[in-house]
């Protein structure tokens, strides 16, 4: 079954060739992406957790800004170490500022690479269903040459439009559950670091004063 699908695919036409190395280009970058944020969220909730525990732990910058360090993926950590080393900490409204500045750019961190796989969900299966009319078309151009409407003159290009759809249609279901699930985590994320962040005004407010 495998080496007769290789090789419909070896025989494919030079266009159904292109869709498919199109298709197969972006399915390779989504799970790449899909691996990387999954390391990626896995490690930024454990430093989070870490945060948080040295955080109710001891409230003091100094030695909170020494417990997060080696922290790099947290949101909440990151903001925080941002905010104790900005040299723009003055008033309660300067401290406020900064943190919602830090807040946009953690946020932005956190959803770096989900447009593409949200592209590779509305895109591939398109991209599939050009290939899939091209293998038709060819189907109805080999009746026209052969005359004839038989299995044999037929099959090729259908077989080709199935190939087509069905790795459009692979490339296409996990990056868009990817999305879904990787999006719900961020906005998550987000929303704990924006809650913290008041926390986080109080903290630095009274340093401040």
């Amino acid at each position: 079954m495998n080496s007769s699908i290789i090789q419909l695919i070896l025989n494919a036409g030079l266009v159904v060739k292109g869709v498919l190395l199109i298709l197969l280009s972006f399915s390779i970058v989504s799970w790449a992406i899909i691996i990387f944020k999954q390391r990626y969220f896995s490690k930024a909730n454990k430093e989070s957790e870490q945060f948080l525990r040295a955080y109710r732990a001891n409230r003091d910058p100094r030695n909170l800004f020494k417990a997060t360090k080696n922290m790099v993926l947290s949101p909440i950590a990151n903001v925080f170490k941002a905010v104790y080393t900005d040299d723009a900490q003055r008033d309660r409204g300067e401290v406020k500022r900064v943190l919602r500045r830090y807040e946009t750019l953690e946020s932005v961190k956190l959803e770096k690479y989900l447009n593409f796989l949200a592209t590779t969900g509305s895109t591939s299966p398109f991209i599939g269903l050009f290939g899939t009319v091209w293998g038709i078309m060819n189907s109805f151009h080999g009746i026209g040459t052969a005359g004839s409407a038989s299995l044999a003159v037929v099959a090729p290009g259908i077989a080709e439009a199935l190939i087509a759809t069905a790795i459009g249609l692979a490339a296409a279901i996990p990056a868009v559950i990817a999305y879904n699930y990787y999006l719900s985590m961020s906005r998550k994320m987000i929303i704990e670091m924006e809650d913290f962040s008041e926390d986080l005004l109080e903290l630095f407010s009274k340093a401040g004063d």
